[in-house]
């Protein structure tokens, strides 16, 4: 057969090593959508990590038909993906090699976008978009979406230390020869968070780097699994110890090979990222998860050094690590959930020392909170009281911004942009601008009508954009409001679907969004679900 002359890769280039275990629900899924690559992958290397649920029959039968199709068993589990992963560098034959895990897919067309990258640019790795895929709603989230909006091709990863943030080895190609002369392997065993060693690994070896803003990878999240992905799985402390012991030694890693920029990045990126995520979520813990939480937290952030407080000392993360450090036990964790919110909102009260300056509270004066005096206006952690009240003759919709150390009013809050957004699909239905004017002595409100007909059955959560006088604009989400019954469900009726369930709820990060089912079928949906969650 005479070889396809539009096919931009005649010659079988790349290596796709597919890792799973007891997996057959999806497996199957995952090694075709490598093969389906085209004949730019020579070979799909299935490593099966000693499955028991017949995951290895159904490769076999798939590898009958498909020479491409390579099956390794290993003889006992690993409890991890490292070592899976580890076993299919050393099986791969191809220049270049790329990881599938068996629960995700490569979307068409993945390999050629970083093959092509990688050879055009004589890159040792190319890295695109992943985009995180919630299943089933099918809603679908871009990861790290800010390093691959353009062709980018660095000599040296010291010229993008955001690269830290991006720990995913699944979207990105290697070239193999690089990762076996550097020695780069994963952790073996049931290590966690194996993908941020094997990263601070690459980074460490100084490659040349290609970036394309191409989807080249779909993670599948599956929150309702019987069985949580070991990173979502956040329940127990164990979970946390893990992450933050490869987060330190990805910064040791880069630190021993001289990547000073890269270390400092990572240790930064750790209180952006990971103490605001779990910090988030903390509320939802037992009394023995925050106490243990909090003193390794505490543990941990003791190791940072004063440069590494000296960057950005105002970001979110940084004030939050601040509190954790200064408080022996857990406090104010409602507080500190709404700050580790995405964006971030600092919360009543705004206490001051006698001699005026910004502190966390009366009970905590030594966590100081003087670096949101000089934080860019677009950046502060504002916060705006939100309140739905669905009524018959029209929902309204009342919102109140605080004051934050003179800041605000420094700034002259004009107005607000309102948006509701679909969690299904991402677009707006419903878009309102209105004036804020003073409310009290230290804060301005705002009212705008809630259209419930327009937004129409499904999950929306509330955006707004607030305008100053100064002409910068402030993008946040909104507090809700609880208590004396203003999260509670509400019957409304509609012109256009007879009548509306209406349900607003606060986020798990305290953010205000909405529920609603349309039509009496939804409504007894809904109805029928909740009975039989309270029979359970």
């Amino acid at each position: 057969m005479h070889p396809d002359p539009r096919d931009p890769h005649p010659t079988p280039q790349v290596g796709v090593v597919v890792i799973g275990y007891n997996d057959a629900d999806h497996v199957v899924e995952a090694v075709r959508s490598a093969l389906d690559q085209g004949t730019a992958v020579g070979e799909v290397v299935a490593v099966d990590d000693c499955s028991t649920d017949g995951s290895g029959e159904l490769l076999a039968r798939l590898a009958a038909d498909e020479p491409r199709l390579r099956i390794v068993r290993r003889e006992t589990n690993s409890g991890g993906c490292g070592s899976p992963r580890n076993t299919g560098i050393d099986a791969v034959t191809m220049p270049y090699v790329m990881f599938l895990d068996s629960d995700d897919v490569l979307p068409p067309g993945a390999v050629d976008a970083l093959l092509a990258a990688a050879e055009g640019a004589h890159a040792e790795v190319a890295s695109g978009l992943c985009v995180r895929r919630e299943l089933p709603s099918g809603r679908e989230q871009p990861w790290q979406a800010r390093l691959y909006t353009a062709h980018t091709v660095l000599t040296h990863p010291s010229q993008r230390p955001r690269l830290v943030h991006d720990t995913l080895c699944v979207n990105k190609l290697y070239r193999t020869a690089f990762l076996r002369e550097h020695g780069i392997r994963f952790p073996e065993g049931r290590f966690l968070y194996e993908d941020f060693v094997f990263t601070a690994r690459v980074l460490a070896a100084a490659p040349r780097i290609t970036l394309v803003p191409d989807r080249v990878y779909v993670w599948h999240v599956r929150r309702s699994a019987e069985q949580l992905s070991l990173s979502l799985d956040r329940g127990r402390i164990d979970n946390w110890k893990a992450r933050t012991e490869a987060c330190a030694m990805a910064y040791d890693i880069l630190l021993g090979a001289g990547q000073k920029e890269l270390a400092r990045a990572a240790r930064a990126k750790f209180v952006d990222h990971e103490l605001r995520m779990y910090a988030r979520e903390l509320g939802l813990r037992d009394g023995d998860y925050q106490r243990a939480w909090w003193a390794h937290t505490r543990e941990y952030l003791a190791r940072y050094d004063a440069a590494d407080w000296e960057a950005n000392p105002s970001a979110p993360g940084r004030l939050l690590a601040r509190v954790v450090l200064e408080s022996p036990e857990p406090c104010d964790l409602p507080r500190l959930k709404e700050l580790a919110a995405r964006p971030a909102r600092l919360l009543p009260p705004y206490d001051r020392t006698p001699d005026g300056t910004p502190v966390w509270s009366a009970d905590l004066p030594q966590a100081s909170l003087t670096p949101l005096l000089t934080r860019p206006t677009r950046l502060l952690p504002l916060t705006v009281e939100a309140e739905l009240r669905p009524r018959a003759r029209g929902t309204r919709l009342r919102l109140r911004l605080h004051e934050l150390y003179g800041r605000v009013a420094e700034a002259g809050p004009q107005e607000v942009e309102v948006e509701w957004q679909s969690r299904e699909d991402g677009h707006t239905a419903q878009h309102e601008r209105t004036t804020f004017t003073p409310s009290g002595t230290d804060g301005w409100s705002a009212e705008v009508p809630v259209d419930l007909d327009r937004l129409g059955a499904g999950t929306w959560d509330l955006r707004l954009t607030v305008h100053f006088a100064d002409g910068a604009s402030r993008s946040m989400t909104a507090h809700a409001l609880a208590g004396a019954g203003r999260l509670r469900r509400h019957a409304v009726p509609s012109f256009r679907h007879a009548v509306l369930l209406v349900q607003p709820y606060a986020t798990h990060s305290g953010a205000l969004a909405l529920r609603v089912a349309t039509g009496i079928r939804g409504v007894m949906k809904v109805a029928d679900g909740r009975l039989r969650r309270l029979l359970h």
